[in-house]
């Protein structure tokens, strides 16, 4: 292969060597920031272990699930951090292997940086707002909550937003410092609050006891024992509704259980009050004309015609 004559004088031989070990170094700096990210993972995974059982012995009354969806959070946050520092020194020395002098940069970088921050002060305001709500353990990765009003599955924390995903399976992104309320539904603990009608005419302490019943049934089912944390708390007459009586109940549950607990004792409420008798009824309206109106008569007359 022939070189053009102006060509041919910049390939010497120490030219090709010096592209030879620019190529070399590079490759040197690829494959140090790709162990220095795999160093990175293992560091953050071991810490995540050792904070898992600090915790465990720390806080005995939260859940494993509660554990690991904190340390989830706190550790994918610190994960993400160290990366991107990890991929910008790379990309620094990359830069200064090759002949590049990065202190001009570096420089031009700190004054473009200072312009953009008084124009980015939303950025600091999200970035503030998320180690907040991190730190307060307001909300977790794998929460359900209630984010400005919107309702869903938390799947990511960043440091500058919150992604929610809903029932539809539509994702929304919340700017961290643009969310004025978030309401967990998960934390701790959870419960299903039912609000169970019943006719006018049946007796309510029968009622309660068949609601009773119908836990301790729901209590021996295997598959939701271990996440039912109490008792029923029946808390009695809440109100009069236009059709019904409302009797409001508790059931406490382990997080994310409350709405399989609630489906399967709606179901086994429905067939014992089905068995006992117990009417649920549906909306209706009486007229009334007061005591002093006399009753309507009512004749039904029947005509036949003879074709």
């Amino acid at each position: 292969m022939e070189f053009p004559e102006d060509l041919k004088e910049y390939m010497t031989q120490e030219f090709l060597v010096s592209v030879a070990l620019s190529a070399l170094k590079l490759v040197v700096v690829l494959i140090l920031a790709i162990v220095l990210l795999r160093v990175v993972k293992f560091v953050i995974d071991r810490w995540k272990s050792r904070l898992t059982l600090k915790r465990s012995a720390a806080h005995p009354d939260e859940t494993d699930l509660e554990k690991e969806k904190r340390l989830e959070t706190i550790t994918n946050l610190v994960r993400k951090g160290l990366n991107i520092l990890v991929i910008s020194m790379a990309i620094l020395v990359g830069l200064q292997t090759v002949g590049v002098s990065i202190g001009p940069l570096l420089a031009s970088a700190g004054v473009l940086g200072l312009a953009i921050g008084f124009g980015a002060q939303n950025i600091v305001q999200d970035v503030i707002s998320g180690f907040f709500l991190l730190f307060e353990d307001q909300v977790r990765e794998g929460d359900v909550a209630v984010i400005n009003g919107q309702g869903g599955t938390v799947e990511q924390i960043n440091f500058r937003t919150i992604v929610l995903r809903d029932m539809a399976g539509t994702v929304h992104y919340f700017r961290n410092g643009s969310i004025n309320t978030v309401a967990n539904m998960t934390k701790g603990w959870s419960a299903m609050v039912f609000e169970i009608g019943v006719a006018y005419k049946e007796d309510l302490n029968k009622v309660m006891e068949v609601m009773k019943e119908s836990f301790k049934k729901l209590k021996n089912n295997d598959q939701f024992a271990p996440n039912i944390l109490e008792d029923i708390e029946i808390f009695g007459l809440d109100s009069f509704g236009d059709s019904a009586l409302v009797i409001k109940a508790r059931i406490k549950t382990s997080p994310l259980q409350q709405w399989a607990i609630g489906r399967a004792y709606r179901q086994i409420i429905k067939e014992d009050f089905d068995r006992e008798n117990i009417e649920i009824p549906f909306p209706h309206q009486s007229i009334y004309f007061g005591d002093a109106s006399a009753p309507f008569n009512v004749n039904i007359n029947q005509t036949e015609q003879n074709s």
